[in-house]
């Protein structure tokens, strides 16, 4: 392992595995929460979710094992569980997803101004993702607004559109993720 001091992007990736854990985290509280609800489709989704953050970290870490610099599990933040509406773990996934995006913009800036191409080319895909990512959730959260309380139009848009989406081939670009993709 080196033991040379991290660039500003190596730091910001580094950190960046507490936050995929902490989203996987929160996905798993979503889920749970849609479960409790008699909400089976909407917890797929978010059990499904869990994994793929999961496996984002897991990513960042073979990226770190890969380029022989040293890597550690970092602690994750606590996930919020309480939520007054089926409507609110929606609004949070999406929040939550535009922060992320942010946080991975910044990577793939810091890598640019570090002269770290290695970096930034790993952070393509994740850009690519991001936008997937964003883009499902806002249409979660619409559907969700005009269903209007109506849970079963809802449950049945989400199985029928996005967790029939969520079972498509893998990405080849998709980085490899330390341990295997779950």
């Amino acid at each position: 392992m080196t033991a040379t001091p991290r660039t500003t992007f190596q730091q910001l990736l580094h950190d960046q595995i507490s936050n995929e854990f902490s989203a996987s985290q929160q996905y798993i509280a979503l889920a749970v929460y849609y479960d409790n609800h008699d909400m089976p489709q909407l917890a797929k989704r978010f059990y499904g979710q869990s994994v793929e953050e999961r496996n984002h970290a897991m990513m960042i870490i073979q990226y770190f094992l890969d380029r022989d610099l040293d890597v550690e599990i970092p602690a994750v933040a606590a996930p919020i569980t309480a939520f007054d509406d089926y409507r609110e773990p929606i609004a949070l996934a999406l929040k939550q997803e535009k922060q992320v995006t942010e946080q991975i913009v910044s990577l793939a800036r810091a890598a640019r101004d570090d002269g770290d191409y290695l970096g930034e080319q790993f952070m393509q895909w994740f850009l690519k993702e991001q936008v997937e990512e964003v883009a499902t959730i806002t249409t979660l959260q619409t559907i969700a607004d005009r269903a209007d309380g109506n849970i079963f139009d809802l449950e049945n848009f989400v199985e029928r559109e996005i967790n029939a989406a969520a079972t498509s081939a893998a990405d080849p670009g998709e980085p490899v993720a330390a341990g295997g993709n779950l």
